[in-house]
């Protein structure tokens, strides 16, 4: 097959464009990180040891002869790259047309630049998948000018030259460790030139001979070890590139960055807080500072309206109040701030404005799901002291609390209770990474009501109406026969059946698709739910009714978590049944009980961990173990995997469960204040093994926002 040559074309444009800088004297210094055509820290397709900034979130797709790869990166920490790479793979199966392959990528980068010394990485490409990728790499980068970035490294595996034969059939998704950085090494090296402030350029040496893309339908493996490349930035959030491999096959490339860490608008559009008013002389006001207008039965019912009137204002509700002559509680629901420190900033100033000067002690409780989850006490004098000072300083003046939930001394602010809201808007709903459609997307509209009848009893539902998409119904595959089930033939199955052509293991996901594509309204969510705090350090929550759009039934949960504890246990049962395909409120035959117990444990920095261990949704017993990082502005990103005790076969492809869930606050993106976030989950597989309920509103997610782990976390906002 004849390809054009484009490597004496990219010379040649290379040789202008340095001929047309130099003669400009433009200067030249390298400025955001490039990344190469596997979506990571690199050149072409060989890494580099330079760390993309804290927090960096990038989608990167790449083309050309040898395949399509989309990848999602993320930097966790600050030396920490991880990767999640979905490819499109032309003839290298040859059962398949084309192999959708996923793959995982990790990088650690265990030396900075330092003087003399180069950045060093070590790195794993696909170590967990198929292997088609499958390499290992030690890496050195160094800037030598300001303009020129060099990197040596020695690779093992596709770095090498050396593809580890994939057996297809293979369920894959496991590390093989026994393959890390055995069989032959051999060096690799790239340069990278910044010609201009967006245009650079890229040179390489790489021993990929890409085996198994050129073996199976006929495309030529490359003529040469030498890549070049070309890379143009649009400021510091896209990249378009283009590049040669052997220097006759053309590929191109295009990404785009974000950094968790910086806001797509500046902060400080929210209008600005209520300053805090000192109190007047005792001369000024002697019955204030007595504390006389206590005796007044009218004195409280009065300052409590007028507070809540400003607080409603700053999208705060004053649940409830209670005042003294040297102590007021409030009890707020914060309705409008992502920071849960800054909505009780606000409200302290407030305070200041709306209670006579006796009052020393400010209590600021914090409300979720109708529960007391922590409380605040301050001294006044100290938010009179300190507005205008670093908010460390406060922060260590204030006690986080246990909060109880019934003191007694409370009262009910009017109104509160019952209370309706409902919202109509637009959804999305979108699939990724299937192995047969690799973007499937539906698009309608979502009439949602919440009616909170009684502190922590809640009534709420959802109800969808498609409009268009490319979700359709559909039926799942025999794991016996390898093939796809008729939709009525599988609607005539039993639970048994269908668990019969499933390796035995019951469907309660792999006919996901069985809900899609309904004409008519569906009603995903349709719960009534009772949470309660018995005692100051544990919380209860049960839930019953339509739970998610496969299963409905009862869920009970209860958490042990005090206020200034790194650690929380938790336990949840429940028992449910699978609901039908088509009808809204119907239930099929399969029914089940799963429960787990759970251990959570905040890091600090804004990491922490979970394990759950107990039953699945499809009868199987393990344990998932998750790990998350959530920033200072509300970016969530974890991966999880989970383990059974089904076996390769009986999971299917992808042997366990495993994925990344992903949360963006509406803040960060819109540059407004709102508690509403945009959640998604990455994952490589959606298979029957490892499936848990999915229930709104768990314990540990509702309480952790307003603990003193997270609380101080935040603080830096409290005088926002």
């Amino acid at each position: 097959m004849h390809r054009p040559r484009f490597r004496p074309l990219l010379l040649t444009t290379t040789a202008l464009l340095t001929a047309s800088v130099t003669a400009l004297g433009v200067p030249m210094t390298l400025s955001a990180q490039t990344l190469n055509s596997y979506g990571m820290p690199g050149a072409i397709d060989t890494p580099t040891a330079v760390a993309p900034a804290e927090g960096q979130f990038s989608a990167d797709v790449s083309y050309s002869d040898y395949g399509r790869r989309v990848t999602t990166s993320f930097q966790v920490l600050p030396r920490l790259t991880t990767a999640l790479r979905y490819s499109r793979i032309k003839g290298i199966d040859p059962n398949r047309d084309a192999l959708y392959d996923r793959s995982f990528d990790i990088q650690f980068q265990v030396f900075e630049e330092s003087g003399w010394r180069p950045s060093v990485a070590v790195g794993l490409r696909d170590f967990l998948g198929t292997g088609i990728y499958s390499s290992e790499y030690l890496v050195a980068t160094k800037q030598v000018t300001p303009a020129i970035r060099v990197s040596g490294g020695i690779g093992w595996g596709r770095l090498a030259g050396a593809w580890r034969r994939t057996d297809y059939n293979d369920e894959g998704g496991k590390p093989k460790v026994e393959d890390w950085f055995s069989g032959p090494a051999r060096p690799f090296a790239s340069i990278e030139w910044q010609a201009t402030d967006k245009l650079s350029v890229l040179a390489e040496y790489s021993n990929d001979d890409y085996e198994p893309e050129s073996d199976a339908d006929g495309t030529e493996p490359p003529d040469g070890r030498l890549n070049l490349g070309v890379n143009y930035r649009l400021g510091d959030t896209y990249q378009i590139g283009a590049y040669t491999i052997g220097g006759d096959t053309f590929g191109i490339r295009a990404s785009v960055a974000l950094n968790a860490r910086q806001p797509q608008y500046p902060s400080g559009l929210e209008p600005a807080p209520a300053p805090v008013r000192p109190r007047p002389s005792p001369a000024a006001d002697p019955e204030g500072w007595s504390g006389a207008w206590s005796a007044d039965p009218t004195a409280q019912p009065a300052i409590q309206t007028a507070l809540s009137t400003a607080l409603a204002k700053e999208g705060q509700v004053l649940e409830s109040m209670s005042l003294s002559a040297n102590r007021a509680e409030i009890r707020i629901r914060n309705t409008r701030y992502p920071i849960q420190a800054e909505a009780i900033g606000r409200a302290a100033r407030l305070m200041t404005r709306a209670l006579p000067p006796s009052v020393e002690t400010f209590v600021i409780t914090s409300m979720k799901s109708g529960i007391a989850t922590s409380s605040v006490e301050l001294r006044r004098s100290d938010v009179e002291a300190l507005e205008n000072t670093a908010a460390a300083r406060i922060a260590q003046r204030a006690n986080i609390l246990d909060a109880k939930q019934y003191p007694g001394d409370l009262l009910a602010s009017p109104g509160i209770y019952p209370k309706f809201s409902w919202r109509l808007a637009p959804y999305g709903d979108i699939g990724l990474f299937d192995p047969d459609e690799p973007l499937r997307y539906e698009l309608g509209a979502e009439l949602s009501g919440r009616y909170e009848i009684l502190p922590g009893l809640i009534l709420k539902g959802r109800v969808r109406q498609r409009v268009l998409g490319t979700q359709t119904q559909k039926a799942p595959k025999n794991q016996i026969t390898n093939e796809n089930y008729s939709i009525d033939d599988y609607l005539a199955l039993d639970a048994e059946q269908q668990a019969a052509g499933n390796n035995g293991v019951p469907r309660v996901r792999s006919d996901t698709r069985m809900f899609a594509g309904n004409g008519g309204p569906t009603v995903p969510e349709l719960t009534l739910a009772w949470y309660a705090h018995p005692t100051p350090t544990t919380y209860t929550r049960v839930t019953a009714g339509m739970i998610e759009r496969a299963f409905g039934g009862v869920s009970a949960e209860a958490l042990w978590k005090p206020v200034d504890s790194r650690l929380a246990l938790g336990a949840e049962v429940n028992r449910v049944r699978k609901r039908d395909f088509d009808s809204v409120l119907g239930f099929q035959d399969y029914e089940v009980t799963t429960g787990h117990v759970s251990a959570y444990y905040d890091f600090g920095n804004g990491i922490w961990g979970q394990v759950d261990v107990g039953k699945y949704l499809a009868g199987d017993k393990g344990a998932t173990v998750s790990l998350n990082r959530e920033f200072a502005n509300g970016w969530r990103i974890g991966a999880y995997a989970t383990k059974t005790n089904l076996s390769d076969e009986q999971y299917g492809e992808g042997s366990f469960d495993k994925g990344i869930t992903m949360s963006v606050p509406l803040t960060w993106a819109l540059g407004t204040p709102s508690t509403q976030r945009v959640t998604g989950d990455l994952r490589s597989l959606s298979r029957d093994g490892g499936s848990r309920l999915r229930v709104d509103g768990r314990l540990y997610e509702t309480v952790r926002e307003t603990h003193s782990g997270k609380l101080y976390e935040g603080w830096g906002r409290f005088w926002r």
